[in-house]
Formats: structure tokens, sequence, C-alpha cells
């Protein structure tokens, strides 16, 4: 959803709000929606308009965008909320203020609860009987006689055939009008997140079928602390039918907020308050607390397994690229072989075969052969090796078929790379080839290039979640859009190399325009300056300021288009030159002529001291490259296969996934073992991301190994299975945050509510769903 005008009121008081709310300047967070409103997208809010957000970075610029959302969203609910009332002649001035008055999308709701058009409940129908002056006089509690006084409401012709009868009907308005209330529900609530319990018990005879949840067979946990793996593995267990959930605090302590607000003494007509305030709790307003708190789980525990998994790609993506290389790539298998590719220095394929290393001698001195020559026919640089079925066994064989000293064989991991053969992208890409070929191409493009090759594929099949398929797929493609468009943007694309799917995420461009980017190379030729990007059909004036500056063109007619300098900044630099007597090419070559630049004699209205200063940095590293260098690595060569490990065991890993619980870790068994988070270092963790990240090369113990279930217990500890110290400041091994992300820069939380709770916990909840 676009983010409101800039200028209205409601904007306004939004930004007001998001002020508060992100301790930010009013100029900032009005500069950014102005900016988002005109269509400029997040990387480049945050690259290229420093002095207009006072250098906010991506992280606060799309929490803004974010919480403007929340907001619109709330407001176009109480707008159809006011339509409603008005509609069905409920509106009064005091409901209208009060509705205007609401901060929270939970608290606009609790107002429309009275006034919803509804099905038949107990309370209509009481009411259709004419009941509901008797349950206002009982409410009162003014020391009326109700059965003398529901005598006078006694109708056979209205159904109400006696004294008990009449009464029962008024103590059903009277509990509909307790659960309506808004205090009610409000002080309720919070007893839901403070005091409730989930508990989860398994299904009568389905303890077999159900032996993955058996954790969960008879399990309780405070709702105000169950993490949201919990969460999300109960939730499964019950969709499946294997467990039942139910979640409420002890009734006595909901019944007795209840009676403390409804019931005014101890004479009879309390008595019939008591009786339905209890009927109340029971039939009613416990079980739309339990859905309220279910969905607020589900939200919570979404919103901490989307960002787990936005943590993890987000370092996958940016994991180290070999670089522009030859390379060969092995789709490694036994019985139906090793598909063999060999690929230039862009990725092109050249050329494809099968080997059969792995059946009989006569196989493998063929495969030997053929790996051998075309190593010298393609002159490769590197070999990589899907870590798949045969992958440990197909690289020890190229290891001994080549020189490995000179020519590196590595292990590349292919989660994805069958989605990716299979898909509309890859026929389109090599329409005359099989899967195996498209796969094997996949398996050295990785290599070469993580990130423009893992772009192709749906980062939910990549496998670095935590039940990502269990979270809303909307807000979860969502985040995972914006992290591959931060990391796109904030590497840079080469437009002469770029696939369409690698163009797709560059700002202000899309599946369209990178089409016809494409289209236009093809026909025309290479890119030779980035002017020539106005050319592309489609591609107007917006389009090329906000994608201008992520494209990059190495060896063009200006030097600065290989860099990160924006076009619009090109004469600044040009001024520079010109005032130093050299040409550009020289400043960026000449670290002396550029300690000569004084950035403040070219400040001006629009260009302040964080874009020069980014312009400076852009000099001496023209496009640089934020991933870090390659560096090689290599599986202990005694261990391929879980058998072969011992408890005791220290060896080289590899994490493959972060989730709150641990880190997966892949030793070359065809099989990742668990690192638990309290086996993650010498010390309390709290969360595993502060600690370990995706890609990151570790060495680990072997504590248990599980054959029959397949599962690896390891340890990073120094001794593996002590007590940690808890009193040590976490560490991060590495940078999580987007590329070219300055210290320096501001960064606001993520959107809060809009109103302050007591509880922090129900805070928290608020704040994941706006509420």
């Amino acid at each position: 959803m676009s983010a409101p005008h800039a200028s209205t009121p409601e904007t306004h008081s939004h930004i007001s709000v998001i002020c508060t709310e992100m301790n930010l300047d009013a100029a900032q967070t009005t500069a950014v929606a102005k900016l988002l409103e005109d269509g400029a997208t997040v990387p480049f809010i945050a690259r290229y308009r420093k002095e207009a957000t006072g250098s906010l970075d991506e992280v606060a610029v799309a929490a803004i965008r974010d919480r403007l959302t929340q907001l619109q969203e709330l407001d176009s609910r109480r707008e159809a909320i006011l339509k409603s009332l008005d509609q069905h002649g409920h509106l009064t001035d005091d409901l209208e203020a009060r509705v205007l008055a609401a901060e929270t999308m939970t608290g606009l709701e609790d107002i429309y609860l009275p006034y919803r058009p509804k099905r038949r409940t107990k309370a209509t129908i009481a009411r259709e009987k004419g009941l509901e002056p008797l349950a206002l006089a009982i409410l009162a509690q003014d020391g009326v006689d109700p059965a003398a006084l529901a005598a006078g409401y006694v109708d056979p012709e209205k159904e109400v055939a006696g004294v008990d009868e009449a009464l029962a009907g008024a103590r059903d308005i009277i509990a509909e009008t307790i659960n309506e209330d808004p205090q009610v529900r409000s002080r309720v609530r919070d007893l839901f997140f403070e005091k409730a319990v989930i508990s989860s018990q398994v299904v009568a005879g389905k303890e077999s079928e159900g032996a993955k949840y058996k954790d969960y067979f008879q399990w309780e946990e405070a709702v105000s602390k169950v993490p949201s793996h919990r969460i999300l593995a109960m939730r499964r267990g019950e969709k499946e039918d294997i467990l039942g959930l139910s979640i409420a605090p002890q009734a006595e302590l909901a019944i007795a907020i209840l009676e403390d607000l409804f019931v005014k003494g101890d004479g009879p007509d309390a008595d019939q308050v008591r009786t339905a305030a209890h009927d109340a709790y029971k039939r009613l307003l416990s079980r739309s607390m339990e859905t309220e708190v279910r969905v607020a789980l589900k939200e919570r525990a979404d919103a901490e397994a989307i960002r787990v998994f936005a943590d993890n790609l987000r370092q996958l993506l940016l994991a180290s690229p070999l670089g522009a290389k030859r390379v060969m790539g092995i789709d490694p298998g036994f019985r139906t072989g090793c598909k063999v590719v060999c690929l230039d220095r862009q990725g092109k394929l050249l050329h494809n075969d099968t080997v059969y290393p792995h059946g009989s001698d006569r196989q493998a001195e063929a495969a030997t052969r053929t790996i051998q020559e075309l190593s010298r026919q393609f002159d490769i640089e590197a070999v990589a090796v899907g870590n798949g079925t045969a992958g440990r066994e197909t690289q020890a064989f190229v290891k001994g078929a080549v020189d490995a000293q000179t020519l590196p064989v590595i292990m590349v991991n292919e989660s994805g790379a069958s989605i990716y053969s299979a898909s509309e992208i890859a026929r389109q890409e090599f329409p005359d080839h099989d899967l195996t070929v498209r796969g094997a191409v996949s398996i050295g493009r990785r290599l070469m290039d993580p990130l423009s090759e893992l772009v192709k594929i749906d980062p939910k099949s990549i496998g670095v979640g935590q039940y990502q398929h269990d979270v809303d797929p909307f807000a979860l493609k969502g985040s995972l859009d914006d992290v591959v468009g931060s990391c796109v943007n904030g590497v840079g694309v080469e437009v002469n190399q770029a696939s369409v799917q690698l163009l797709t995420y560059v700002s202000g461009l899309g599946p369209q325009l990178a089409r016809n980017i494409v289209a236009y190379r093809d026909e025309h030729g290479a890119f030779t300056g980035r002017e020539m990007l106005r050319k592309v059909k489609r591609l107007g004036p917006k389009a090329y300021e906000q994608c201008a500056g992520f494209l990059r063109i190495k060896d063009g007619e200006n030097p600065l288009d290989a860099s990160a300098v924006h076009p619009e900044s090109y004469p600044v630099v040009q001024t520079m030159a010109d005032d130093l007597g050299c040409s550009v090419s020289d400043l960026m070559s000449d670290a002396g002529l550029r300690k000569k630049i004084d950035l403040a004699r070219y400040v001006t209205g629009t260009i302040g001291l964080p874009t020069l200063t980014d312009i400076l940095d852009e000099l001496a590293k023209p496009g640089r490259d934020p991933r870090e260098p390659f560096e090689l690595f290599s599986f202990d060569e005694n261990v391929a296969a879980i058998e072969d490990l011992e408890p005791g065991m220290r060896l080289p890993g590899i994490i493959t996934n972060v989730t709150n619980f641990g880190a997966f870790v892949d030793i070359g068994v065809h099989q990742d073992g668990l690192v638990h988070i309290s086996e993650l270092c010498d010390r309390f963790v709290k969360t595993p991301a502060d600690v370990v990240a995706v890609q990151q090369k570790v060495t680990v113990t072997v504590m248990e190994v599980d054959l029959p279930r397949k599962r690896i217990s390891l340890s990073m500890r120094s001794q593996p299975g002590s007590k940690p110290q808890p009193k040590a400041q976490p560490r991060r091994p590495r940078r999580t945050h987007p590329p070219g992300h300055r210290n320096k820069t501001k960064t606001a939380p993520g959107p809060a509510a809009a109103r302050p709770f007591n509880n922090p916990f129900a805070d928290a909840f608020r704040k994941a769903s706006g509420r």
C-alpha cells in the first residue's frame, strides 16, 4: 500500500505519532513520507536522500513506511465504522468523538462491537421478547426484586412462559452488555496477555501418528513467555489434528474483574448480575479473548519467524562471491551420473556432459579423462560441486582427478537449485537443455555470484527459515522482497551482464522495465553510459532517478558510471576535478588529489556533507563490493557420512540456518547437525543471531548421533554440555545490516503501538499488529 499524501491532516497526525514512537524529528519523518509518496524506494531514500532524512538508514525508512501503512489502514477502518454507524442510525456526537479518538485497531473495534451488525444471539432474541427494560432495571441494582419485576414481563404470546424464563432472557442481555463493554474487554484482554497459559494435549489415538510432536503431548507454558517457534509448532500440530490447544488464565481472575465492574452489592438483583457475569465470561468473553490471543500469538510468531528468515536470507545473499572465473559446475549423483557444465566468466554455458565417477572402474577412468580434458579445454579456474546426494564422494573424486592445489574444488550449497531447474526462468534461459543441465549451471553460477543466482529462486525454497511455510505468506513476501532489494541495491548491478531477475530488484525498475533493459541490450549492444538507459522503452525520468545510481557500467564513457555516485552528482565531482586541474579519472586514481578536496566548499542547498562524504568514498573505491572476500573451505576428508561420526569429534562446518533455538551446521555428511542455543558458546546467549550467522565457518564438537532419526547434536562450546556463564556481553560475528550502512546513521526502532500499555508483552503483540 502506498503511503498517504504527505500534506493531508491525517498524515500530519500520523507523522506526529511516528515521531513520538520512534524518537524522530518531524522534518525527518515528513521528508520520508513525501519521498515515499513521490514513488521513491527505500534503498534510494536511504542512499541518496540523506540530507532530507537526516541520514536515516534503510531500517528506519522501512519502519516509517510500514507504520504509515498501518495508520492508513486504521483510518480506513475508522471511516468504514463511522459510515456503518451513520447508516444504522447509531451515530451520535459522543460516539463519533470516541471513534475519532481511538488510537489502535483493537480500541476501535471495542467501541464498534455493541453496534456491529450481528447474527441473532440469545440477547437479540430476549430483546425481541421485550425484556431489555427488565435487564436494565436489574443491572442498575437499585434494590428491586428481580422476580417480582420479571412477573410483569411474562407473556405467552411473546414466548415468555414464566418468571424464570424472563429472568434468563434478562441475564442474556446483561451478559452480552458485559461482554461488549470496552473497559471489560480491555482489562480481561490484559489479564489474558499477562496471566494466560497455553496448553497442548495429544488427540486421543494420535500418539503414534504424531510422534514428531511428542514434546507437546502434554505441555503448558505462560503465554507471556512462549517462544515463537513453539507457537508455530503447536499450531501446526493442531492443524494436523494431532494436538488440541487451549489458552486461558484462571477463570476466577477474569470473573473477579467482571464482578468488580458490574456487581454492586449482595441483594437478589446483584445475584442476577453476578450470574450473568459468570455466563458472560464462560460463554462469550473467554472465547473472544482466546481468539484474540491466538491471533496475537500468531502475529508475534509470524513476525519473529519472518525476522529470522530475513536475517538468514540477507547473510546468504551476501555470501562471498568467487567472482568472474571460468567455472566447472557439477550436479552430483550415483546411479544417474554427474552432470558437468563449463561456464565462462560471465556464467554463459559453453559445454555440458555426463560422467559416471561412481560406477565401474572403466566408467570412473572415463570420467577422470573427461574432467581433465574439459578443465584444459575451457581453462577452468574453479570447480563447484553441489552438496546433495553423492556430493562429498564427487568432490573427493574430482580432487583426485585434477591438481586440487591449483584448481580449487569447492562444495556449494545447492538448496533450491532443483526449484530453479524446473522454473519458467530456467526454461527461458535454457530451452534446449534438461533439468540436470540447468541445475549444474545454477550450482556453478552460485559459486561465482550467489546473489545473482539466488534472486531467481523463491526465497521460501532456499531453506534458511524456521516454520516459513506456516507464516502469513503476504507478510513474508513483503519482508523478503525488502531484503532482496536491499542486498541487490547495496551490492550494485552490472547492467551489461545482469539477468532480468536481478534487474527486477533494482530500485525503480520491476519486471517490465527489467525485461525492457535486457531487450534493449540484446538489440543495441552493451550500454556505454548511464545516459543510454533513458532510451529504454518506458524508462522515464522518475525510474531513471531511482535506478541509475545502483546500475554499474564498467569501462563506460564516464568513469563514474562504474561507481555508486548518482548521475545527479556528476556535476559536483566535475567541479572538484576542475578546481584541482585534473580529470575525474585522475581524481579516482590519485589519493593525493582526493586529500586536497575540502568538502565544505561544495555544500549547497541540495547536497550536504553526508552525500559529499559518500561521493569521496566512492571515488576511492568505485563500485566497491561490500561482501566479504571469498575464502576456501573444506570439510574433514575422513568424515563423509553420518555413520562416520562419533561423539567427541571436532569438525569444521558451515552454518546453514539460524533459528531462535539454535543453529544448523553442515559438516559434510548430507545431514545438518543442530547446535542448541545453550551450546553456541561458553556464555549465556539470548538470541543465536547475536553470535552466529548463515554461511559462517565454525568448528563444532559432536555430542550425540541418533542414527534411526538421523539427528546430530553438536556443540561450539570449549567444554560441551557444561553450564553457560550468564554474565557476558554478546558479540556479533559479522555485519547483518544492509550494505552501505554506517554506524553514525540514525536507526529508528520498529513501529510501536499507538498508545502505551502497562504490560510490555501485550505491547509487543500490538506493536507487531498495529493494534
